[in-house]
């Protein structure tokens, strides 16, 4: 009976804690009208992947992105095709890192643009861990056709989920 209790108690507080972590996140969210009046430049459309630079062998804490930051799994990143790089501003070593607006299956996130690289026809994007969970929690699709982007102005955005 006692281990009943405790149980129950254990689970209204692991509610508890999800239900205002929600609601944190809600509340401090980026109006969607905002980020589309900061857009410039042309949409580009096409297919996203997931990025991942980590190989046996790697330095600790992962390799540099070309902006000179090291790359992170848990951050609100992307990587984007090398011929697109002046769409957004030039993504440079030592440069800062552009944001843009990413679209697809009916979600949109901010992304701090602070690397390039040789993609896959078709890809325009490669998105880290976190960004692809967003958009595919299970990471089953393992590619996401009809991808939106969209560089933002500016370099004041908040990266992560919009709406």
């Amino acid at each position: 009976m006692v281990f009943r209790s405790s149980a129950a108690i254990c689970g209204a507080l692991v509610a508890l804690a999800v239900s205002v972590t929600v609601a944190r996140s809600e509340t401090s969210g980026v109006h969607s009208s905002t980020v589309v009046d900061a857009a410039r430049g042309d949409v580009i459309v096409g297919a996203a992947s997931t990025y991942n630079p980590f190989k046996p062998g790697k330095e600790e804490g992962g390799p540099r992105t070309a902006s000179g930051e090291r790359y992170d799994p848990s951050v609100w990143t992307a990587a984007i095709k090398t011929g697109l790089r002046q769409k957004f501003g030039g993504v440079q070593f030592g440069a800062r890192p552009k944001f843009a607006l990413v679209e697809a299956v009916g979600k949109k996130v901010i992304v701090k643009i602070n690397d390039v690289g040789p993609l896959r026809p078709g890809r325009i994007i490669d998105l880290n861990e976190r960004t692809m969970r967003h958009f595919d929690p299970s990471m089953e699709l393992g590619v996401l056709p009809q991808v939106t982007v969209r560089p933002l102005s500016g370099d004041d955005w908040t990266p992560g989920p919009v709406g």
